[in-house]
């Protein structure tokens, strides 16, 4: 049967930090063939965007440009009917992305953003999880640095594992380089709103069923050094251990007792210190909204790294996996976190829209989703899986 859809992947909000890298990738490393296009509120950026796209490809000086705002249901309802799947770069996405998910949800068009909030992805799952499960829809949040490189690094640890015991798995994050204004901009508003995450939490608990016959359980660990490493460990509870959490529920081969901790990797313990009276002082700013203003104010949205910064960057997250007395560490690895995200956003689109990937629908995780299409994508591109080490 003749797909009715025009295009194959349509990227809206290319034009941003984040956006700009997604769109550079697909100029560069896109199939030929793929029918793709940029959506955005301001044409003339578009078409600055596209000129540039041009320079890499010049087939791409055709690139179709689609105008199309943020809150317009309507033009949103017809973007959705016209592709396979839509990429968002478009935040924060509490305030600025719910419209076009439930766009994609009501006409059965894979999604993915690269979202960090949990607040958004709770309240999602609870408004347009069922939708995207009736239509088709594959909903795909957190698709880049935030979480693709845990949710993956996690999946690919589990296979070195027996799939019949307790799972225990931590992960330990390090990476370097600058923060672009719209992740700061999105932190910081998250951090403002910890009643409201609280209240999506539950939301969302009292709506979704757990798994039949297993447990998958994100646990917030403690700091502590860690033998295995070398690190010593602050925890970090936030949206990569929920995904990884949700990936473990999803998938039997994450055995029928999973828990999975997530931190933040330092080698010496007074940065340690130091970082976890930095992550107070930014929880206790964003409190006060005259202090969180004037932060924001300092950091634009759509500004981010420069080219010399990411160039020198670097990322590696360990793992660290036990069970019935086997213990495995493995290792994700990759270049800076902001380029990263473009690969992924870009090849977690490329995915669903062209790999034969397993049957699932509604709001779903990368390695649920993709699995290992995605991390054979993502190894061709440049980042690493490997065992580090493994003992019975």
């Amino acid at each position: 049967m003749t797909d009715p859809r025009e295009l194959d992947v349509v990227l809206v909000g290319g034009t941003g930090f984040t956006g700009r890298l997604t769109a550079t990738y697909l100029a560069r490393r896109a199939p030929a063939g793929l029918k793709w296009a940029l959506a955005g509120r301001t044409l003339s950026k578009l078409e600055a965007l596209r000129a540039r796209l041009a320079e890499i490809e010049p087939a791409l000086a055709d690139l179709e440009l689609i105008r199309v705002d943020a809150d317009d249901a309507t033009a949103l309802a017809a973007l959705a009917e016209r592709t396979k799947v839509v990429i968002t770069a478009v935040g924060p996405y509490l305030a600025h992305g719910g419209p076009l998910l439930a766009a994609c949800a009501a006409a059965g068009t894979d999604y993915v953003d690269l979202t960090g909030e949990p607040e958004f992805v709770d309240r999602m799952y609870v408004t347009h999880h069922k939708t995207a499960v009736a239509s088709g829809a594959r909903i795909v949040h957190a698709c880049g640095f935030d979480s693709v490189p845990h949710d993956l690094g996690a999946y690919f640890a589990v296979q070195q594992l027996p799939d019949d015991r307790p799972i225990t798995l931590r992960g330990v994050a390090r990476a370097t380089g600058g923060v672009s204004g719209g992740t700061f901009h999105s932190l910081l508003n998250a951090a403002s709103r910890l009643g409201e995450m609280r209240s999506a939490v539950r939301a969302r608990a009292a709506v979704e069923a757990a798994p039949t016959g297993r447990r998958s359980v994100a646990v917030t660990g403690k700091p502590h050094h860690d033998p295995v490493t070398g690190y010593w460990l602050l925890p970090a509870p936030a949206i990569d251990q929920a995904i990884v959490g949700r990936s473990g529920a999803a998938l039997a081969s994450y055995g029928p007792d999973f828990r999975y901790s997530h931190y933040l990797g330092m080698k010496h313990l007074p940065v340690l210190v130091g970082a976890g009276f930095g992550v107070g002082a930014v929880l206790a700013a964003a409190q006060v909204r005259p202090v969180r203003n004037l932060l924001l104010s300092r950091v634009p949205q759509g500004s981010g790294p420069s080219d010399k910064t990411r160039a020198a960057a670097t990322f590696t997250v360990d793992f660290v996996g036990n069970a019935g007395g086997q213990q495995v560490h493995t290792r994700v690895s990759g270049v800076d976190p902001y380029d990263v995200s473009g690969v992924t956003l870009a090849e977690s689109a490329l995915s669903l829209a062209l790999d034969d990937n397993p049957e699932c629908a509604g709001q779903v995780t990368t390695a649920q989703a993709m699995g290992d299409h995605l991390m054979a994508r993502l190894q061709a591109a440049g980042m690493r899986f490997e065992v580090v080490g493994s003992s019975a």
